[in-house]
């Protein structure tokens, strides 16, 4: 008998067909951006195509096409109904652009070339400490979008499909009533902050980010029926932000940035909170333990991007202490982000 075959040493034995499944799921994630890129499902909404009318209106090869076609339908982003048509599924849905919430511009940033680039540095970010976007791509992150106006046009709408998703899941876990003037930090254009004034009506809202952001978010905040009830203000949070509130937002801002940054914004809200305002942060929290989690494969992502990272509760703790505040609880909800509460700590 083989003893490398022994059944007691099932369970330590390499487990290659778990390690292949982790190293070819990059595979699957570029035909995922393919489908976007060439924007199938937008082409399939109306009806089902073949491979050589999907092939006619996005100008690709037809033999390659139904090659990709037949793969996304092994993933269950598409189905075939047996005469060589192809339709979309739910799953496929995520990525229609007509959608609430639709992912397509989340992976047409993520899966795109620029992030591409900055993963395949990763062993350079763990061995340095920094962020290698710049290496890769030739200039910072936050410089990338400003300068390319198709990007920075994805990161908005990436950002506006995500936030749709956790905004009711937020919703669901804590309760604004109680307040009435919301202040958004980092609130880009406006869809969070939007979400919680409409399920809110008695209270009026303040969103800060950098002017060319804030700009974009006008028409939102006016086609949602708020701009008697919201303003957008261009500004940098690490300078000044607004006065007034009694509630004070951040998501998806202190994850951008390290320790040093993240106090300085924080710095920047308590020095005008009064002392009954509350502070509410959405990030996602690190648990402990060896199980899986997105926010410790997120936590990657912000290390090699912004050399921003995903914190524990426990880091929380710390950098609202040393900003002024005190930690009061965290709250998880039905997304990978939880909500993370804070109070003003008394002035020495």
């Amino acid at each position: 008998m083989d003893d490398t075959a022994r059944p007691e040493d099932a369970g330590t034995r390499p487990d290659f067909d778990g390690m292949f499944q982790i190293v070819t799921s990059f595979w699957v994630a570029r035909a995922v951006h393919a489908a976007a890129a060439l924007e199938l499902p937008d082409h399939l909404a109306q009806e089902p195509r073949t491979a050589a009318e999907l092939a006619g209106v996005t100008g690709t090869d037809p033999g390659s096409l139904a090659r990709l076609l037949r793969a996304l339908a092994g993933l269950g982003v598409l189905r075939s109904d047996g005469d060589g048509r192809y339709a979309t599924t739910p799953l496929g849905d995520t990525l229609r652009s007509d959608v609430p919430g639709s992912l397509a511009s989340f992976v047409q940033m993520e899966l795109g070339e620029a992030h591409h680039a900055t993963w395949g540095l990763l062993p350079e970010s763990v061995r340095s400490g920094e962020p290698v976007f710049e290496r890769a791509v030739g200039k910072q992150i936050w410089q990338f979008f400003e300068d390319s106006p198709v990007m920075n046009a994805h990161l908005g709408k990436a950002m506006t499909g995500l936030t749709a998703m956790v905004a009711d899941a937020v919703l669901d876990v804590y309760d604004f009533g109680p307040h009435q003037r919301i202040v958004d930090i980092g609130g880009g254009e406006g869809g969070f902050l939007a979400a919680i004034l409409a399920a809110n009506p008695q209270a009026h809202g303040v969103v800060l980010d950098l002017p060319h952001v804030v700009a974009h978010g006008r028409e939102r905040i006016e086609a949602a029926g708020l701009a008697d009830r919201c303003d957008l203000v261009g500004g940098d949070f690490f300078e000044k932000v607004p006065e007034g509130g009694d509630l004070y937002t951040m998501k998806w801002v202190l994850h951008d940035w390290d320790d040093a940054s993240a106090v300085r914004i924080l710095t920047s809200c308590r020095r005008v909170m009064g002392d009954d305002a509350r502070l509410l942060v959405v990030d996602t929290v690190v648990p402990d333990g060896d199980g899986f989690s997105p926010s410790k494969i997120i936590d990657l992502n912000m290390m090699v991007l912004s050399g921003g990272r995903e914190r524990t509760a426990e880091e929380f703790r710390q950098l609202f202490a040393a900003a002024g505040f005190t930690l009061t609880r965290v709250l998880p909800t039905r997304s990978p982000s939880s909500v993370v509460e804070a109070v003003p700590a008394p002035l020495a």
